[in-house]
């Protein structure tokens, strides 16, 4: 392609083709570029499209908090309290019957552990052989140890390990047991421990001496002989004066709903007591009031309109958000038709900013009253029946059962946010496809306008080489004239 940089047309004098051309293509493009042209529109369809993502988002995080408050387990609450909870620790599920029970605990669960006799010269090499590490448990008197279902372990000990190199395998077999050096004036002791407790999780440490003598405290073999070793024990406690024994400190199974932790041995009794805790039913509550404010306060933000900026945020009239926002607060509305609460002021839930009696405030937020709610809650199936409806009834009759239907119903693949996203898809696509038409029309002409340029050039090149020769033999012929 020719240089459109300078070229003679007689024009006065160099001309930006290069300029022309483009003032051409620009003008064809236009309405990708002006105020309000194809590609503010785009970016502006795309900012909605992600404020209704928001708007999504922030309404099924609302629902989920209606569909709690619809849960029959977040309103069997149990909380356990102990009259010593630095010795006896307790916790309890939903549903657990409201009780009480006295502990003893006689001994803590412990691990089996070992100490191998001490060891002379430190850091030198114990002797080569293979240890057997089985895992299991020991019983009776004198003990005698059953094999529990892993396989036993086998670990090769070369002529140049050390004691430490020995540790360092053990924990390798991640069998349950775990190795340590402890080093005192006597020598290196190999140290033995079992990764949990109880009874029933314990191990025993055989050796295969390469001298071909397991029993002569000479080699290898002087890991097992002179080994002390503390086996494990179960924790023990009374309950109400029966006896109980877990493997672990934790007694998970033994008053239903309810774990309690023996922290210490006892001195003397130590009270469990199990009621119905309310904590949860109104952090239920605040979590639904946190989650309403947080989706009308997105849509105020979107539709606001600033007087003294004259500005108007980017949902601003647009109707489909102020039917979201007027469907919200009709939802808030909702008056239950049996209980002896109908509404949500009933049970603490009002408008924010201390407005009385009326569910939404000026800017639609909402606050839980403590006092109303304390109140309501004097009777807690009646707060229950409000939410989530008479027990052996529906859910939907309850306030949060028709709540979440609702959000529900807008988060459903054919309504409303969905249907919102199809509107929006479509006048993308409508968009890309002008845009491409325009783009391909300013192509076309670029390229037209560049082939005729490039003519215009040439021939004028011509045309100029032409003048050149007839004004060299003009001159000549003058010349040979005079």
């Amino acid at each position: 392609m020719a240089s459109f940089s300078s070229i003679g047309i007689g024009l006065g004098g160099n001309v930006d083709v290069n300029a022309l051309i483009k003032a051409s293509v620009d003008a064809v493009k236009l309405p990708l570029t002006k105020t309000g042209g194809l590609q503010q529109q785009a970016a502006l369809t795309n900012s909605k499209v992600s404020a209704f993502g928001q708007f999504k988002s922030l309404v099924s995080t609302l629902a989920d908090a209606a569909g709690k408050l619809t849960s029959v387990t977040g309103w069997n609450g149990a909380k356990a309290t102990s009259s010593s909870a630095d010795t006896v620790s307790a916790s309890a599920v939903g549903g657990a019957a409201a009780t009480s029970f006295q502990v003893e605990v006689q001994s803590l669960a412990t691990a089996q552990s070992s100490m191998s006799a001490p060891l002379q010269p430190p850091k030198q090499p114990v002797g080569a052989g293979t240890l057997k590490l089985e895992v299991g448990s020991w019983a009776g008197e004198p003990r005698t140890f059953t094999k529990g279902s892993a396989d036993a372990v086998s670990i090769e000990v070369g002529v140049t390990d050390t004691l430490a190199d020995i540790a360092g395998k053990i924990n390798g077999t991640k069998a349950g047991v775990t190795a340590t050096i402890l080093s005192d004036a006597s020598g290196e002791r190999l140290l033995l421990r079992s990764t949990g407790t109880g009874e029933a999780v314990g191990y025993q440490l055989s050796v295969q001496d390469a001298d071909g003598d397991d029993g002569d405290a000479i080699g290898l073999s002087r890991l097992v002989q002179g080994m002390s070793t503390e086996y494990a024990k179960n924790a023990n406690a009374t309950v109400n004066g029966v006896p109980v024994s877990s493997a672990t400190n934790a007694f998970a199974d033994t008053v239903a709903g309810v774990t309690f932790t023996a922290n210490k041995v006892t001195a003397e009794p130590v009270t469990i007591t199990v009621s119905k805790d309310t904590s949860a039913v109104r952090k239920n509550i605040e979590d639904f009031v946190a989650a309403y404010n947080a989706v009308n306060s997105a849509l105020n933000a979107a539709t606001k309109y600033d007087k003294q900026t004259q500005t108007a945020a980017l949902l601003q009239g647009d109707s489909t958000v102020v039917a979201l926002q007027n469907t919200l607060r009709s939802a808030l509305q909702e008056v239950t038709a049996s209980g002896a609460l109908r509404n949500l002021s009933a049970v603490g839930v009002v408008s924010a900013g201390g407005l009385g009696g009326g569910n939404v405030a000026p800017d639609g937020s909402l606050e839980l009253d403590a006092t109303r709610f304390n109140k309501a809650m004097e009777d807690p199936d009646a707060v229950k029946t409000f939410f989530r409806g008479a027990d052996g009834g529906r859910v939907q009759d309850g306030f949060a059962g028709k709540f979440k239907a609702m959000t529900d119903k807008l988060l459903a693949s054919d309504g409303f946010f969905a249907t919102k996203t199809k509107t929006y898809e479509s006048a993308l696509k409508l968009n890309a496809k002008e845009v491409e038409r325009v783009l391909d029309r300013a192509d076309r002409m670029e390229k037209s306008l560049k082939e005729r340029y490039t003519a215009l050039d040439t021939k004028m090149a011509s045309l100029n080489a032409l003048n050149a020769y007839i004004a060299q033999q003009v001159t000549t012929w003058n010349n040979m004239k005079g």
